[in-house]
């Protein structure tokens, strides 16, 4: 009896096999044909495909966890890719702490030595990669400009074949540590592609966490027992103070904030491949600040920085100053001259404005990018350069393009690594540090020993500097040169007596919006010495003392609220009080005065 009970359970069972079994059966026999085409691996069958996905990422879990080296375990989980995942070849890249390989290994076991499985990744999309953390999926590397012929020699593309490449960042604490990469013939939709990509993702992001452990467990070891004891009696303060002390720090660039850090953490990571960068932002955020930090932070720093602001000079002078002229090309042609690209070769050549140039200019400097060649003002010998261009500009390009008054196919060249820059207001944190630097500059210049009252700092925290970094330091300077006492006070400020003309600019301009995103913080106001009880609200509609302008009127900072007439109407109405005047116009009393001054009324006395 109790045998026909086992052959009747071994029967249910079908091959004898546990739950975990199967699937591990499963996950067998998919590696046993990867290029099957059965009916279980069509697109149709979604069922099969999900199948397919979750047996790989569980064997991968497996693999990572098995107690193995670090390199020994990526070579196996690239390995087991192509049980679920249509590929030709496949690598896994770490970075060191430098940013440089520190280990690779593919899936190709006839690639050879590690350097050989190197070669096989194209530099400038990794790159790419790594500046923006973002998955790089190409349906036909032939038809990508980030593939160059050798990348494409590499990669096995030629007119018969087409190849397919999948990239995605590996991360470690929201920091790109490494790539996954995989390349395959083009046979497959576009639809596929994307679905590859997202399971890569998974992938990836497990490789991430055991790459975090590892290294963990690395510095665990190679950490002294007495140091790791010293520093577990170390205060917070003290631990912080050495995090601090390991962030990327760039010479003329202050400041703590995270949006700050950020950026410097990217300008470090940047500055180490050979991209054109794009600086993005604001007037005023530092833009050429940041490209000098890039060419100091390359293997270029010994090279020349060359810098050219485009919106400068007119179209035929910008043509001469970038490529240079043979004597006698045109009238003041006296002797040849060597252009800036000329002067750039080996560095960096930072091109400022580039939103600015002409159409038909744009035409020339993108056949210099891209070709890095091109011929003087009247020669036609060829000249070739190696030069890194990073280009800026507080133009919306987008826009521009959707306007065809910018070349799409030089925004695409331009814009292979684009980096946003804050604006103040987004980095307030770092405003009294700028001031402090600003002053003591000033202190030094002209031999004063001037500091901020915490008032004024907090007065600086609250402007809205649409100028940005530029405005602040141009306030710190305006504020310290008419400053009477030892210290900048408060009142010292432009802003708080009324008088600061960059606020009548910004505030007043109909267009804020379109040329500075997000709000504009308004500048603080000392209150009336005796503020009226009813200050705080309007009387109503059809009284004695109803409003004569409305409050979208009102004047702030000394923008224009109101012509004369209506002013002295407002005055004859309130019998010349002026804090009633005030209030029909729905203006403060302080307010009210500057205006009877702004428009020279004089006030009637009864």
């Amino acid at each position: 009896m109790q045998d026909n009970i086992r052959e009747s359970e071994q029967a249910d069972r079908g091959d004898g096999h546990n739950v975990g079994d199967v699937v591990v059966l499963h996950s067998a026999s998919v590696r046993e044909r990867p290029d099957s085409t059965s009916e279980d691996n069509q697109p149709g069958s979604t069922i099969s495909s999900y199948e397919n996905a979750l047996s790989g990422i569980f064997e991968i879990s497996r693999v990572l966890a098995a107690p193995s080296s670090l390199e020994v375990t990526l070579a196996n989980v690239v390995e087991l890719l192509q049980s679920f995942v249509q590929m030709r070849c496949g690598i896994v890249s770490l970075f060191g702490e430098d940013g440089l390989p520190e280990i690779t290994v593919g899936s190709d076991s006839s690639e050879g030595t590690d350097d050989r499985r190197r070669t096989r990744v194209p530099q400038k999309v990794i790159d790419e990669i790594v500046a923006a953390d973002m998955p790089v999926v190409v349906e036909d590397i032939a038809q990508h400009s980030s593939f160059s012929g050798a990348d494409m020699d590499l990669l096995g593309a030629s007119d018969d074949v087409r190849v397919s490449f999948i990239g995605i960042p590996i991360r470690n604490d929201m920091k790109v540590v490494g790539t996954l990469t995989i390349d395959r013939l083009l046979n497959s939709s576009r639809n596929q592609l994307d679905c590859d990509a997202r399971l890569l993702s998974v992938v990836a992001n497990l490789v991430g966490q055991t790459v975090k452990l590892y290294r963990v467990f690395a510095n665990d070891r190679e950490q002294p027992t007495a140091e790791r004891n010293g520093l577990a009696k170390q205060s917070p303060d003290v631990v912080q103070h050495a995090r601090e002390r390991r962030k990327v720090h760039v010479k003329g660039i202050i400041g703590k904030s995270p949006a700050l850090r950020g950026l410097l953490e990217k300008i470090a990571v940047v500055a180490k491949s050979n991209s054109t960068v794009l600086l993005r932002g604001e007037s005023g955020t530092g833009k050429e600040l940041v490209a000098k930090a890039i060419h100091e932070l390359s293997l270029r720093a010994k090279r020349p920085f060359i810098k050219l602001n485009c919106a400068a000079l007119p179209e035929t002078v910008l043509e001469s100053e970038l490529f240079g002229h043979e004597k006698g090309a045109f009238t003041s042609a006296f002797n040849a001259r060597k252009g800036r690209f000329e002067l750039a070769d080996k560095g960096t050549l930072f091109l400022d404005e580039i939103g600015e140039i002409s159409g038909s200019f744009q035409a020339k400097l993108l056949r210099v990018l891209q070709e890095q060649e091109f011929e003087r003002v009247g020669s036609n010998q060829t000249i070739k350069v190696d030069v890194r261009v990073i280009a800026a500009t507080n133009k919306n390009l987008e826009e521009a393009v959707a306007r065809n008054e910018f070349r799409a196919d030089l925004y695409y060249r331009i814009s292979v690594v684009p980096l946003l820059l804050p604006p103040l207001r987004e980095r307030r944190s770092d405003i009294p540090l700028l001031a402090s630097e600003f002053l003591k500059n000033f202190n030094g210049e002209n031999g004063r020993t001037l500091t901020f009252d915490a008032s004024a700092t907090e007065v600086l925290m609250n402007c809205g500097f649409p100028g940005n970094v530029r405005e602040l330091e141009n306030c710190v300077r305006r504020t310290a040169t008419l400053a009477p006492g030892p210290s900048i006070i408060r009142n010292d400020l432009a802003c708080c007596n009324d008088q600061c003309l960059s606020a009548t600019l910004w505030k007043g301009g109909r267009d804020v919006k379109a040329r500075q995103p997000g709000p504009i913080v308004p500048l603080p106001m000392e209150p009336a010495a005796q503020p009226a009880p009813a200050a705080s609200s309007l009387p109503p509609i059809g009284s004695d003392f109803a409003p004569l302008a409305p409050a979208s009127a009102a004047l702030v900072s000394g923008a224009k609220i109101a012509d004369r007439e209506r002013v002295v109407a407002a005055m004859e109405r309130s019998g010349w009080v002026q804090a009633k005047a005030a209030r029909l116009l729905g203006l403060t009393p302080r307010q009210i005065g500057y205006a009877l001054r702004k428009h020279n009324i004089e006030i009637k006395r009864f």
